[in-house]
């Protein structure tokens, strides 16, 4: 049981290498400034899926302490809760930014009718 949910647990880390690289790929290389901003969403999914695939933990509990339970069990068993903690944040923060860079986009659309970076800044192609 231990070898899948460590495989889980590599598998969730590959994801987010995955998703870090395609988003690099995006925001670098393609010139649609839509595809930039999905791929900068990208970057942040994997930091998200990285941080909560730190804070797993194999055979883990929900770090609630219960009426009950001994310290040192509690201490031993539970998951690492601050990279959940900071994933949820990052949630809240990531929604903000991508609006706010979906409107500057639609504002740089009316203002130069196309969404090519490259026109935009005068490169002809």
């Amino acid at each position: 049981m231990i070898d899948i949910l460590l495989d889980t647990q590599l598998a969730s880390l590959l994801t987010s290498a995955a998703f870090i690289i395609i988003g690099l790929y995006a925001a670098v290389f393609l010139d649609n400034v839509i595809k930039k901003i999905i791929g900068i969403a990208f970057i942040e999914e994997g930091a998200n899926l990285f941080l909560v695939t730190l804070g797993y933990k194999p055979g883990g509990v929900v770090p609630i302490f219960l009426p009950g339970m001994s310290s040192e069990w509690f201490a031993a068993n539970s998951a690492y809760p601050l990279p959940h903690a900071l994933v949820l944040t990052s949630i809240v923060i990531g929604a903000s930014t991508l609006s706010v860079m979906l409107a500057i986009a639609m504002i740089l659309y009316k203002k130069h009718g196309t969404l090519s970076a490259s026109e935009m800044l005068g490169d002809k192609k």
